[in-house]
């Protein structure tokens, strides 16, 4: 791993054109974007200050994986192109090789795409209330964290920094997008997690529940972008500590997210300094997620 990045200020040879809670998204020229997956953490939607070393090139790598695993099936953003060459610094490409993508630039859908196999999490909590998971009826009874019969699509607004994304219904995603991008949307995101679930599970991992973005090219193709499948944008479970009826352990930041809610804060900004031991364990994660995933 290399040296951590929490901010990238310092790159100074092409302009930052947007910072996400996450990713740094950089300007190569009219057609292509350079994004840096920084070690930030973001948990309930508020960035943490604290990095997670290392978490940038993990979650650049799983990403990498998945959108060459499904690009037949499903377009992506991605581009080949030269590192140095875009940032004129061979010494700071070669810093950033492992956590920095070239992509299309793409306009962004003003949606999430979230595909849950298991009831879990904000899901778990609207089941508890109305029996529904964004206008989407279940079965009576279910347990916490059960498998649900099969996969459902439940959209959700995409929030910036600081404010909270909010489940939608598939009725109000199409009044946002347009019946037919709609579909294609959540017929893609079913697809892909289906895909991605079949072999995560060959690999000891359950996939929970995920989150897609996508976006359209400049021909108008729905392309799927920014990251995939990532222990920030998944719930992912070790198959052998998964049992119904308990929130399993986990992967991905849900293990601190478990450590946030004990704390007396109310998830808005500015979020709490995290201590080295549940840094060190959140990073053990990912790196077994990935482990377990890729090699």
């Amino acid at each position: 791993m290399q040296k951590c990045v929490y901010q990238t200020e310092w790159i100074k040879n092409i302009p930052l054109l947007y910072q996400g809670k996450v990713r740094d998204v950089f300007e190569i020229d009219a057609e292509r974007l350079l994004i840096i997956a920084s070690d930030r953490l973001s948990a309930f939607d508020v960035v943490l200050p604290d990095p997670i070393p290392g978490k940038g090139e993990i979650l650049t790598q799983i990403s990498n994986f998945w959108f060459e695993h499904t690009a037949a099936s499903m377009p992506n953003h991605c581009l080949e192109g030269d590192l140095a060459e875009v940032l004129g610094d061979s010494e700071l490409a070669a810093r950033l090789q492992q956590r920095a993508v070239i992509v299309m630039r793409m306009k962004p859908l003003p949606v999430e795409a979230i595909v849950r196999g298991y009831i879990i999490g904000s899901g778990w909590k609207d089941y508890q209330d109305s029996g529904e998971i964004s206008g989407i009826k279940l079965p009576a009874g279910l347990q916490l964290a059960e498998r649900l019969p099969e996969p459902i699509f439940t959209p959700s607004t995409k929030a910036v920094a600081g404010d909270h994304d909010m489940n939608i219904s598939f009725a109000e995603m199409k009044n946002q997008v347009g019946v037919e991008l709609a579909q294609q949307v959540r017929d893609a995101s079913l697809n892909i997690y289906t895909q991605a679930a079949e072999y995560a599970r060959t690999r000891g991992i359950l996939i929970a529940d995920t989150k897609f973005e996508f976006g359209l090219d400049a021909e108008g193709k729905l392309r799927i972008i920014d990251e995939m499948l990532t222990p920030d944008s998944s719930r992912f479970w070790p198959v052998e500590g998964y049992r119904p009826g308990i929130s399993p352990p986990s992967y991905d930041k849900q293990y601190i997210r478990d450590y946030l809610e004990t704390l007396d804060w109310d998830k808005t900004s500015p979020g709490p300094t995290v201590p080295a031991e549940i840094i060190q364990a959140t990073t053990a994660k990912y790196q077994e997620a990935w482990q377990r995933l890729v090699d």
